[in-house]
């Protein structure tokens, strides 16, 4: 095969029936009511050859008439004559009762398939029949369109070329997912006979090049690292097929596996030399030598960004443009359309909302310069001061506009309602652009806007606009890092920021990419010839002073930020403050409530105000975030007017509660009878109730960054610190996400070095016990041996026995990576008399499981499998299904090296499904790992390449390199085993290097297996 075109391929020879009838079907038949046994039968052929009518099976019969059968419907109701399926079913040597066979075969069939047949045998309803008799010969028809697999595959696959053409490969990618998703194993599969056999290598070839067609779509999306698990197994049931390899070496290449890639190729060359005694085709040998020139044109496809329209811009009586204006360009693509549409309807308005200083006068102004061509009878201007103590009355504004168009003063009328009918009157037959700038609220705008066919206004305001009928509310946010940094450039110059880039974009992030704030940056480093780029992110780093420092001459961020609050009501102004003291990216709502010691619905209905004031942002349902510059300034306020005091330490103790209590939750319902949450700091604030454990978890992980935060915040005080640590404890499933690791790693060494400053010997314990269970994940085993051997000394001091157990448990099974097999027996036996001293039976099995490695390392494997089995029953005894998932992690290693391989495997299986829905993403890895290890015992090489490279995905930045180098070495074992060796060699020598770089014994293991391959 040369290779898979663009688009998704279609069956091979395989043409649908025309929409007509065919010569020998009636035509009567398309009036004729379908009874509902007919319109309820479903078959299909994309695996072995069944029917169902309904949900219920129909039994089919014998191979040979399943054979018949297939015939039948693969015609697609063209009919076959009798010979024909005399051939299909036995080819060149038929029975000598062959007609007579098939004959019997389509009574049968009929029976099943039209059981109530036998009362419409004439007239029109004979017809109806599923299985018609015509013209010597037989076919299948008045199927529904959807009645056959194959077909219904087709119509997929076209679906799936369709949204591929148009751009579309999201959907081109599921439909034709789902479309492979039909096939059930072999194609007609235990189908005898010579047509059978020819469709199924068809189908088979189709189906195949459908599957090359989804991944390539997976490598153009960016899924290259996924699809290198399912390529290696596709290569290994293939190895001929180049467009496979082809696909393997450019899924490698991306996902950094450049020595693995380029080995795929010398694999392939060597295998094709030896089979066929052909070289790769070209196409395959042009991707090796891009590989090896590393073509950037093999990095992930990026789609081009639109071009900006072009907008003519002309001179208008507006306030002048700024001549630096950078980046907007979607909004003044947005805007500009809109404006030109203005044209034969009543009126385009459009309302800008958005923080005060992120640009809205300035994109506005910008616009309405570009639109002044669409509007040749003028623009009108005003600020209407809506941020002030005195915004701009209505009757003053049109006044000044009925002015500007020419009404003498004398024709001026006083009430507001006569000059806005005045004022429409004017402008009818015109067309007029209105630029209102800095509205209060929509009632200060309604008598200002024109009305009339032709003409547009412009509104930008701090508050959104809900309640402006018809308008197009645009809600206006910071810049993009890129266009910050333009605009930065512009004004500074190039010279200067093209030396201190890096610095250039500390400044920019430090205004929040607020072009107010930016403007005034840039305008004070061009001021100061001898500041450097650094010189000023140094000043702005301090946070503290920031927002005295992003001002120049009349410019301030921090005035701009006064007016919006001087604005707020008392209950809004309180709420401002205290959730500016929060440190995280976003709050939820329920946190909200926790920090304003409020009920949920008057949290979310402050909140919500605050949202419509620009002041705060909206950042999903239920969630809500300030910018960085707002925070900072929110927290002066609530230093500056939060009384008492006190108050701000109690509205972040309540959040800490909120937190913890939530935290306990999770813990307590993800792991039924753990004794931990009963040894967990109290509370004063409740945490949230969760229905489901699918529930609890989506709360941890959506929480996660702000948890943490929280947690970090709570450190610097000693008397929340406690609490801090065992919120930490209680979340440290977020160690194990992967997602989180290095955050919560980060705070777990914050929090120890706190409570050794504050010499909290308790907490330290306790700190230190989640920071051993991070080095335990990471791979560091000597640092936590360290750390757990000092939480045991700290926590017997302060007669914490909860630490002690776990750091015991934890010792147990780092001795057993180091091959300490004593020391680990007897960390683990002293664990399980403390976890039982505590009434803690989870721990118990916990230490049990462990345990049960360490029998199974010393040959103990009879026992191995007793204490492995004896923590599975405490556990299913207390309903812990994730503990109970570790607990058959250890069974499936005990009968892995006991031999009953079939058994391990359903243990290991029902442990990763386990993991896998609980977001355990190391003990989904190792379980994927360990399925591997199982598959090279019963000599399923390809099925453990598979299982191993799904590993190495899912372990991606957790785990450590120490498992890493495991997984490397087996899947080396299980390439090897496919003839893939060059590719295992790869893995061998990758393994190797982490061994030797750790100093692990495994190291000669592996040199050992490279040393045959580099003798030959």
């Amino acid at each position: 095969m040369d290779g898979v075109p663009d688009g998704v391929p279609r069956v091979p020879e395989q043409r649908r029936p025309d929409a007509t009838p065919t010569p020998s079907e009636p035509a009567t038949t398309t009036g004729v009511e379908r009874p509902a046994e007919s319109a309820a039968l479903r078959f299909s052929v994309l695996g072995p050859v069944r029917a169902w009518r309904g949900d219920e099976p129909v039994t089919t019969g014998s191979p040979q008439q399943r054979a018949l059968l297939a015939a039948l419907l693969l015609r697609e109701g063209r009919t076959a004559t009798a010979a024909e399926l005399i051939d299909a079913l036995w080819g060149e040597e038929p029975p000598s009762q062959a007609l007579a066979a098939v004959r019997t075969y389509a009574s049968r069939l009929r029976k099943v398939l039209d059981p109530g047949g036998e009362a419409r045998r004439s007239g029109a309803a004979a017809a109806t029949a599923v299985l018609v008799s015509e013209s010597g010969g037989y076919a299948v028809r008045d199927l529904a369109e959807d009645a056959l697999d194959l077909t219904v595959a087709q119509d997929l696959a076209t679906e799936a070329e369709k949204a591929r053409s148009a751009g579309d490969l999201c959907h081109a990618r599921e439909t034709l997912r789902r479309a492979l998703a039909l096939w059930d194993g072999e194609t007609l599969a235990a189908v005898p006979g010579p047509y059978a056999q020819t469709q199924r290598v068809r189908l088979e070839e189709w189906r195949l090049q459908l599957v090359e067609s989804c991944l390539d779509m997976d490598l153009e999306q960016g899924f290259h690292a996924e699809a290198v698990s399912e390529l290696t197994a596709l290569t290994a049931a293939h190895p001929l097929r180049e467009r496979l390899r082809e696909l393997l070496m450019l899924a490698l290449y991306r996902s950094g596996r450049q020595a693995e890639a380029l080995a795929v190729y010398a694999d392939t060359r060597r295998l094709l030399a030896d089979e066929l005694g052909v070289d790769p085709r070209p196409g395959l040998s042009e991707l090796q030598q891009r590989i090896l020139q590393a073509d950037p044109g093999l990095a992930e496809p990026s789609s081009p960004e639109p071009e900006s329209a072009a907008v003519p811009v002309r001179p208008a009586q507006l306030p002048a443009t700024v001549p630096d204006f950078t980046g907007r360009s979607a909004f003044v693509r947005e805007l500009g359309d809109i404006l030109a549409s203005a044209e034969g309807r009543v009126m385009a308005v459009s309302a800008l909302a958005g923080i005060g200083g992120v640009g809205k006068t300035t994109l506005a102004v910008h616009v309405a310069h570009q639109a002044r061509a669409a509007f040749p009878d003028g623009q009108l201007y005003v600020d209407l001061q809506g941020a002030g103590a005195r915004a701009a009355e209505p009757e003053t504004v049109l006044g000044s506009f009925l002015r500007a168009l020419g009404t003498a003063d004398s024709a001026i009328p006083d009430s507001l309602e006569e000059r806005a009918a005045l004022y429409r009157s004017v402008l009818a037959g015109r067309r007029v652009l209105v630029l209102l700038d800095n509205a209060r609220d929509a009632a200060q705008v309604r008598p200002l806007l024109p009305g009339t066919d032709g003409c547009a206004a412009l509104v930008t305001s701090r508050v959104r606009m809900l309640d402006l009928a018809g308008a197009h509310l645009i809600d206006l946010d910071v810049m993009s890092p890129d266009e910050a940094l333009a605009l930065f450039t512009k004004i500074v110059g190039e010279e200067r920021v093209a030396s201190e880039r890096k610095a250039a974009l500390d400044v920019v992030a430090a205004c929040g990419f607020l072009p107010l704030a930016i403007r005034i940056a840039a305008s004070r480093l061009a001021a100061r010839r001898t500041w450097t780029v650094s010189v000023l992110a140094a000043k702005l780093a301090d946070e503290r002073r920031r927002l005295d420092e992003l001002q120049a001459g009349d410019l301030a961020v921090k005035a701009t930020f006064e007016l919006g609050y001087g604005q707020l009501e008392p209950a809004q102004a309180r709420a401002f403050r205290l959730l500016g003291l929060a440190d995280g990216p976003d709050i939820s709502l329920a946190a909200a409530a926790a920090v304003l010691d409020l009920p949920v619905e008057d949290t979310e209905d402050l909140l919500e105000s605050l949202v419509d004031t620009s002041l705060l942002e909206s950042a999903a349902p239920g969630r809500y975030r300030f910018h960085d510059l707002v925070r900072l300034y929110a927290r002066a306020c609530a230093e500056r007017d939060e009384l008492p005091p006190s108050e701000r330490g109690s509205a972040l103790s309540r959040l800490l509660d909120f937190y913890l209590a939530s935290a306990a939750g999770v813990y307590a319902i993800e792991r039924p009878g753990d004794r931990l949450v009963d040894h967990l700091e109290p509370t004063s604030y409740p945490g949230l109730r969760f229905d489901s454990r699918h529930a609890a978890q989506d709360w941890l992980y959506a929480e996660a960054i702000c948890l943490l935060a929280c947690v970090r915040q709570a450190a610097g005080r000693p008397e929340t610190l406690p609490r801090a640590i065992d919120m930490l404890w209680a979340a440290h499933d977020l160690s194990e996400s992967g997602a989180n690791s290095k955050e919560y790693e980060a705070t777990a060494q914050a929090l120890v070095g706190a409570a050794r400053s504050h010499g909290l010997g308790r907490a330290e314990a306790r700190a230190l016990m989640t920071l051993v269970n991070v080095h335990h994940v990471s791979g560091r085993f000597e640092r936590a041996e360290e750390e757990a051997e000092r939480a045991i000394l700290l926590a017997q001091e302060s007669d914490d026995l909860l630490p002690v157990c776990w750091a015991r448990n934890a010792r147990g099974i780092i001795a057993l990576y180091q091959n300490r097999h004593a020391d680990g027996e007897e960390h683990l036996s002293r664990a399980i008399e403390h976890f039982r001293a505590l009434g803690d039976r989870p721990g118990v099995a916990a230490a049990l499981c462990n345990l049960s490695r360490i029998h199974l390392a010393t040959g103990r494997t009879q026992s191995a499998v007793a204490l492995a089995q004896e923590g599975i029953d405490i556990y299913d005894a207390m309903g812990n299904a994730l503990r109970g998932a570790n607990a058959r992690y250890a069974l499936g290693l005990a009968l892995t090296q006991s031999g009953e391989l079939h058994s391990a495997a359903d243990r290991l299986q029902e442990a990763l499904e386990v993991f896998r829905d609980s977001r355990q993403r190391l003990w989904e890895g190792m379980s994927l790992f360990r399925l591997a290890e199982v598959d090279l015992a019963a000599r399923r090489a390809a099925r453990a390449a598979a299982n191993a490279e799904m590993a190495l995905t899912v372990l991606r930045g957790i785990g450590g390199q120490w498992r890493r180098g495991n997984v490397l070495t087996v899947l080396g074992r299980a390439l090897s085993g496919i003839g893939q060796t060059g590719r295992a060699q790869v893995c061998w020598q990758e393994a190797a290097g982490i061994y030797e770089e750790l100093g692990s014994p495994e190291a000669a293991e592996v040199r050992a297996l490279l040393s045959p391959v580099q003798a030959a």
